[in-house]
């Protein structure tokens, strides 16, 4: 047993949804969320700065005695995961190995799709492992940097026209290539999964990143006898780089719920 909290970080409010996922699987661990909402998005960034960003946001969470690491971003993970797994002792943890398998298992036709930020296409990180994994398999992966800055402002719902159009034409080839599963290569994607949904078709799979990413914690944590005891609630406590009242706003929605634990705003750029 390890009753030390999981640090989970993400460029923005996204990683929320793994949060979420984290919470519903091991309801008895604490948390400790940074969200970097004053430099979101990472996705357009130089492989270089997303590095630099990742080593601050880890060197912060490690200011706190933790278990382990969740990268609750699809740009990371695809990104900077070798160096942080290198730099640091304790297990780090991220969302494109578990997405990747889910995926390959998932499909049938073998036609798989893949939306994320253009440093995570960039990377082509999900093509290599899907196709280590399931080497017949065809990858369409389209860059989406718009619906990060979407989500992040709360436009994310069906019926808005805007989002709509957007995700529309963003799947468009993927749905031309006959996928029958998807990859939400984000954190961000999950709280756009009705309108993706409605838009691919009920015969599409959609993988949602952070519940993978959730799964792998608990999957990593049990082999390592590293769980609390599930005998009392875990509390959360977040962590941003930018006002706190932006977030609080925003959170609840991301968490099905409302924030209860300590909001506070930190200097990234101290760490």
């Amino acid at each position: 047993m390890d009753s030390r909290p999981i640090g989970v970080f993400d460029s923005g409010l996204g990683g929320l949804t793994a949060v979420r996922e984290l919470t519903a699987l091991l309801p008895g661990e604490d948390i400790i969320y940074f969200g970097d909402t004053g430099r979101v998005p990472y996705g357009g960034r130089s492989r270089e700065t997303i590095i630099q960003y990742a080593r601050q946001d880890v060197a912060f969470l490690r200011s706190f005695d933790l278990k382990a690491i969740v990268i609750a971003c699809g740009t990371v993970s695809s990104t900077a995961m070798e160096v942080l797994e290198r730099e640091n002792p304790i297990p780090i943890i991220g969302v494109v190995e578990p997405s990747a398998q889910a995926a390959a298992q998932a499909s049938r036709n073998g036609v798989i799709g893949l939306i994320g930020t253009q440093a995570t296409i960039r990377t082509g990180a999900y093509l290599r492992r899907i196709l280590a994994l399931r080497p017949d398999a065809r990858l369409i992966d389209v860059p989406c940097p718009l619906l990060v800055p979407l989500v992040e402002n709360g436009r994310f719902r069906p019926g808005d026209i805007v989002v709509e159009t957007v995700v529309g034409e963003y799947l468009s080839p993927i749905k031309a290539a006959g996928a029958d599963t998807l990859v939400l290569g984000c954190t961000h994607y999950p709280l756009l999964q009705e309108v993706i949904s409605r838009e691919m078709g009920p015969g599409v799979t959609l993988i949602n990143s952070g519940a993978q990413g959730a799964q792998a914690v608990l999957r990593r944590l049990t082999a390592l006898d590293a769980l609390n005891e599930p005998i009392r609630r875990g509390i959360c406590r977040y962590f941003v780089s930018d006002s706190i009242g932006s977030f609080v706003s925003l959170a609840s929605i991301f968490l099905g719920h409302d924030v209860t634990g300590e909001v506070a705003q930190v200097d990234i750029t101290r760490y």
